[in-house]
Formats: C-alpha cells, structure tokens, sequence
C-alpha cells in the first residue's frame, strides 16, 4: 500500500471534451518524452520544458484547431497542472519555493514559484508581435494562456518576468526553460520525508 506521506511523483491523465483529447503522463523523476499537438512551435516548447525540467512527459493530443489552437494549448496546460498537483501530493519532503532564470541568447527569463496549494499567477512578459513561426504561425498570448491553465490546476503560485528580449521566440523560450528549472527544484526532496514543508502541516 503506498505511503500517503510519500508523494507520488507521476500521474497519467485523461481529458476528453467536445474540443480537445488529451492523454498525458508525467514523472517528476524523469522518463521518456513524447510529445504530439498539432501545435508544432508549442510541441517544441513542451519538448524543451521536459528536456530542461528532466521530467518524463508524454502527451498525445487532438482538437479543434480549425478554430483557433487556443484550446488545444489551454487544455494541454489544464492536464499538466492537474498531472503536477497529483505527482506532488501533499509536497511531504519537497523544497516548496524555487526561482531559476534562463537565458535564450538576447532573451533574459525569470521565473519563481511556490507549491503553495493557492493558484496564483504573475505574469510580465510582454511581445513584440501577435504571431510567431514559419508555415504555421504561433500566436503569442497563448503561451501566457498555458502557463494560467498549468498553475491554476496545479494550485501554485508563479511569478513570470522576462526581464529583456528582441526576439519572441526566445522570449517564449526563455520563459518554458526558465519554468522548468525551478519546477524541476521545487520537487526535490529538501528535509525529512514526512515534513510538510508548511507552519500549516498542510498545503
């Protein structure tokens, strides 16, 4: 019987909806990467959020794309949030509080965070242009909607500010790196196994 104090580490979701089908699974501690969205530029970002925050992520997914990508990258972020909040548990022996910033050659992103158990979310990254991309244009606000559906599943609190950039995509990037390197130390075990790390005992 696994140990309720022990958080769980991965956790496999699955959303359907008149919109979007989504499978993803995800481990804290690492495993393959597999991702596929019709969304090429967001495929490429997820893939670098993975590689950097050494998680195991696997993500198949489909939507109405027809219509906008703006649901099929929301509803991406709303299962990951939901795969973190169920990987962390109830954050028994985890650092909590992190920052990392990341930089993408002229581009400068910092990014800290708090598994708080609250949703909250920071955002001032501001970009040059609507739209990103070669045959298939990436619309920029919807990195910014990602980041929202990741932390207002996962109840975190995040702080994201890009601090310089010229160039959107590495802006962008900037930012998913900078993410996944405080995610990747905020889920290190930090103290005793069985410590909540809250005056609270709870988060």
């Amino acid at each position: 019987m696994p140990d309720p104090l022990i958080p769980p580490r991965h956790a496999t979701i699955v959303r359907e909806t008149s919109e979007t089908q989504i499978r993803l699974t995800l481990d804290l501690d690492g495993g393959p990467i597999a991702i596929a969205t019709p969304v090429p530029f967001f495929n490429h970002m997820l893939t670098a959020l993975a590689r950097h925050g050494r998680l195991g992520l696997e993500i198949t997914a489909t939507g109405d794309i027809e219509i906008d990508d703006h649901h099929t990258v929301e509803d991406v972020g709303i299962v990951l949030g939901q795969a973190l909040a169920e990987a962390v548990g109830n954050k028994a022996g985890l650092a909590r509080f992190a920052h990392a910033y990341a930089p993408m050659d002229e581009a400068l992103a910092r990014v800290v965070l708090d598994l708080s158990g609250r949703a909250y979310i920071h955002w001032d990254a501001p970009m040059h242009a609507a739209t990103l991309g070669g045959v298939r244009l990436f619309h920029t606000d919807l990195a910014e909607e990602f980041f929202r559906a990741v932390v207002g599943n996962a109840r975190i609190t995040a702080h994201f500010d890009l601090i310089r950039a010229t160039n959107d995509h590495h802006a962008i990037e900037s930012l998913f790196k900078a993410f996944a390197l405080a995610l990747r130390a905020a889920t290190q075990a930090s103290g005793p196994a069985d410590a909540i790390p809250s005056t609270k005992g709870v988060l």
